[in-house]
């Protein structure tokens, strides 16, 4: 039987769902009937809004999804305009205030406190610089992600970024494809460092060369069915397809239409499709691709670049680079500047000084990359100093220390119903604490930590050199957030998940134990030997032993936040002393305060 989200979409989904989200909007929050708010909250996902936690009525996050993570110059400022304007609410976050974005994992940008009331003039001000909602979430092509500096990365093979143009224009919104069984999640690379991320998504596009007629062309192969969600994570695996750069568009939307049909609609659970990869085979997909839904003959794989793939890749720092922050030559002799966001979030006023800083002294272009930061592009040599001298870049620094540049978080229960802990200020200070108590080697610049709030892995803590999972447990007798603990994740050439090796630590002991590690890395690691290479080399139960959970002076104040509440950094955060819902002015709707 179709689950009950499939029934929901029978009835109105896709580009439908706009006039009724204005309905709803002009009406006011209480016009969506109670008893259809599941139904509602579904729907308005294709449009890219997501209802918040329990206790939070009336307010959405937004989600706007720039392909390739590429912003056009103005538009930066108007999604920091956007963010001072509507993304506040009811109650301010002790380390972020309020009135912030948040750089996600996909390239693109989500804000809180959102009411429906205000999404008809957001669209307005959205579209009017050339920016979208549409299918930033919902069953459906998602925001296409790859190298953030496709087209001017010295080291591209090919240009990416006309194959993701071309996808965007021609697959993304075409009803063909808008009603999928689950999310559909697309990477286009065309670089040597493998940062698009293809082996965690639906559909890696990667870089390839193959002999054609007698000549060396390049392009692309193909892997299907990555993904982290779930206590079941899976690498793409190559279907033995290469595709030219015009051939992509035809290809994906024959896989897209593979998966529309035969993806399962009756399991939400199993209906991504790396569970159809399972059940098939990569044979079997590449047949029924060829054979219903590509009406020219598809070429066998050819040479790639994974070898050369040093993204995330746990090898030396001198193989490339592990992110894109920094100061980095362009392929037209400009610089791009890369700048940490710790943890994806930028104030308001931030978003619109960091825009101010990319028109001053660059294009005004900014990109956005899977590890939540922000890139400024175009900036002449002449003009890098300067940049670097700004006053914002003391807060979001090209040059963080490792255990910074290598934070990510998702957004946690500050927010989100599925998040069993908080996420973003422990992030944050996890990341404190460790760059003032803890010594790495002087040759780790980079050092991943991740933190998901829970199994659906918003924070990609499967690729992490150190994975951290929410869970709760028990100390001295009371109920305490706790962190799965991982090791080893990463990408490149040979990707590896995580190895879990502890497990519901409490979260005041986490930076301990993390400290234990990296100081036996240290002292024990061979000469040169990264982080990835010393845990590959050791087994579970070493591991296990040299991540021995620890009190320090780290003081966690939201490690009791083990009950339900209505915004977990409130004063009275008791579900019964929620505002929600509220009217944009934030006053009580009427009948409910």
């Amino acid at each position: 039987m179709p689950s009950d989200v499939e029934k929901w979409k029978d009835e109105v989904y896709g580009e439908e769902i706009r006039d009724h989200l204005r309905r709803f909007a002009e009406e006011g929050w209480e016009a969506i009937p109670d008893d259809e708010h599941d139904a509602w909250f579904e729907r308005f996902k294709w449009w890219g809004l997501y209802h918040q936690r329990d206790g939070q009525e009336s307010y959405f996050m937004m989600r706007i999804g720039p392909p390739s993570g590429v912003l056009d110059p103005g538009q930066l400022r108007v999604i920091g305009e956007i963010a001072r304007d509507y993304a506040t609410g009811p109650a301010a976050n002790p380390e972020f205030g309020n009135g912030y974005a948040d750089v996600t994992t996909r390239q693109a940008v989500q804000l809180h406190w959102i009411n429906i009331e205000d999404v008809p003039e957001i669209w307005d001000r959205l579209e009017e610089a050339g920016l979208s909602t549409k299918q930033a979430c919902g069953d459906s092509w998602r925001n296409i992600v790859g190298c953030p500096v496709a087209g001017k990365d010295e080291r591209e093979f090919v240009d990416a970024l006309p194959v993701v143009d071309d996808l965007q224009e021609n697959l993304k919104g075409n009803p063909d494809y808008a009603n999928l069984p689950r999310k559909w999640k697309v990477s286009v690379t065309g670089c040597r460092e493998g940062c698009g991320q293809g082996d965690i998504n639906d559909v890696g596009i990667e870089p390839a060369e193959k002999e054609i007629d007698g000549q060396q062309v390049r392009g692309f192969n193909v892997r299907v069915g990555g993904g982290l969600a779930g206590r079941e994570p899976r690498f793409a695996r190559d279907i033995d397809v290469f595709a030219e750069p015009d051939e992509v568009v035809d290809v994906l939307g024959g896989l897209s239409g593979l998966f529309r049909d035969h993806g399962n609609r009756d399991n939400r659970r199993r209906a991504r499709i790396k569970f159809l990869v399972d059940e098939w085979g990569t044979e079997k997909l590449r047949r029924v691709l060829q054979d219903d839904y590509v009406d020219f003959e598809l070429k066998t794989a050819g040479r790639d670049l994974r070898e050369q793939y040093s993204y995330n890749a746990g090898v030396p720092e001198d193989h490339g680079h592990a992110d894109h922050v920094g100061v980095h030559r362009q392929n037209d002799g400009n610089y791009y500047v890369g700048l940490n966001v710790l943890v994806g979030r930028v104030g308001a006023e931030d978003l619109i000084e960091i825009a101010d800083v990319a028109e001053k002294h660059g294009s005004g272009e900014a990109r956005l990359t899977q590890r939540q930061n922000i890139l400024l592009t175009d900036v002449p040599e002449e003009n890098v100093d300067d940049l670097l001298d700004e006053p914002v870049l003391e807060h979001y620094s090209p040059d963080p220390h490792p255990f910074q540049r290598g934070s990510i978080a998702c957004t946690g229960t500050e927010f989100c119903s599925l998040s069993i802990v908080e996420t973003k200020n422990r992030q944050v200070r996890f990341s404190r604490w460790l760059v003032d108590n803890v010594d790495l080697p002087d040759d780790v610049e980079n050092f991943h930590i991740h933190l998901s709030g829970c199994t659906a892995s918003c924070a990609q803590p499967q690729i992490a050199d150190v994975s951290l999972r929410g869970m709760k447990t028990r100390k001295d007798g009371e109920p305490v957030e706790a962190l799965d603990i991982g090791l080893g994740g990463g990408l490149g050439e040979n990707p590896a998940f995580a190895d879990w090796v502890r497990e519901r630590v409490a979260v005041d002991e986490v930076p301990g134990a993390i400290r234990n590690l990296v100081e036996g890395y240290a002292a024990e690691r061979g000469d040169g030997e990264t982080f990835r290479e010393f845990v590959q080399a050791r087994d579970e139960e070493t591991l296990t032993e040299l991540v021995e959970p620890e009190e320090t002076s780290y003081d966690d104040p939201y490690m009791h936040n083990t009950k339900k509440t209505w915004y977990p950094y409130a004063d009275d955060d008791e579900p019964e002393s929620s505002p929600a819902p509220n009217s944009p002015e934030d006053q009580p709707v009427s009948g409910d305060d």
